[in-house]
């Protein structure tokens, strides 16, 4: 009995598949060309063409005339493929209507080739470094913005724009732009200083120490915003704050003499004289020709009297 099932399962399924074999066979006849984009007959192009809602595919393939044909269609809406290997594919639909159908023409273009900006994008940055080096901020930041404009995903294109913003003096405008690229880079350690030292300029001295407090040491490449911090600290006449600020800076910045400088003044202002008289001294050895030097001589002067 159960032998008989499965005959009768296998004698169902070939007549389903038999009736969908025959939805798509009928008297339809279509026929075309396929040439380049010269108007060159194309040979050897595969064309398959598929009923919608079928499986099956008709097959043809064109001669040395670039001319094809198929027979037997039935009437509906056909999905009709072109392709040739080193040619962009072809795909359009067609209703077959009746037995014999207007031609089908096609142009089989070669592929547009992907461009990579990178190589533009690059060399227009290097373009705007020396437009802005030669003190014209504003072209360069025009390169930035049609560079934009035109690659409107390359969101870092928003950090240029910040800094150019951030030269020409338009403090609120670069803050906008340095937003957009943390949206996208929450941990972008240049951002957030940018970040902090507009913020500085604004007069947000607590939003731009919560910044700074919250970004990983080891991954500063310039210490400058945190310098500029500290001499706001000094400036308020917070020294013991402004002294640890800049101790936490010299691990990753043992060369920058500047930092022993205004650690100096830091402590200084906290009265501890002997670790500003050290810091300073430190500061001399190493930028003995810089023009903070002589203050630091001065300071060292002063405090060698009491």
């Amino acid at each position: 009995m159960k032998t008989v099932r499965t005959v009768l399962a296998l004698g169902v399924a070939l007549l389903i598949a038999g009736s969908a074999a025959a939805q798509s066979r009928g008297n339809g006849k279509l026929s075309g060309k396929v040439v380049d984009e010269q108007g060159q007959p194309v040979t050897d192009v595969q064309i398959q063409a598929t009923k919608v809602g079928d499986t099956e595919p008709f097959s043809a393939k064109s001669d040395k005339k670039g001319e094809w044909r198929l027979n037997g269609l039935a009437d509906g809406q056909w999905k009709i493929v072109f392709n040739k290997q080193g040619l962009e594919p072809n795909q359009t639909t067609f209703e077959m209507k009746n037995e014999k159908s207007p031609a089908l023409n096609v142009t089989l273009a070669k592929p547009v080739p992907k461009v990579d900006p990178t190589a533009e994008i690059n060399a227009e940055l290097q373009k705007a470094a020396t437009i802005a080096q030669g003190g014209k901020i504003a072209d360069a930041r025009k390169i930035y913005e049609d560079l934009l404009a035109k690659y409107p995903s390359v969101y870092q294109l928003h950090g240029f724009i910040a800094r150019a913003f951030a030269a020409e003096g338009q403090v609120p405008k670069a803050i906008e732009e340095v937003k957009i690229v943390l949206e996208k880079e929450p941990n972008n350690v240049e951002m957030k200083l940018l970040q902090a030292d507009l913020l500085m300029e604004t007069g947000d001295k607590a939003e731009a120490k919560k910044i700074l407090d919250g970004i990983d040491m080891t991954q500063v490449k310039d210490p400058f915003p945190f310098m500029n911090a500290a001499i706001t600290m000094i400036n308020e006449k917070k020294g013991v704050e402004a002294a640890e600020w800049l101790t936490k800076l010299l691990p990753q910045f043992p060369t920058q003499a500047e930092i022993y400088y205004y650690r100096g003044r830091a402590y200084l202002t906290a009265e501890k004289y002997d670790e500003a008289k050290a810091d300073l001294e430190k500061f001399i050895s190493m930028s003995p020709n810089s023009k903070e030097a002589a203050d630091a001589k001065k300071i060292i002067e002063q405090l060698t009297k009491k």
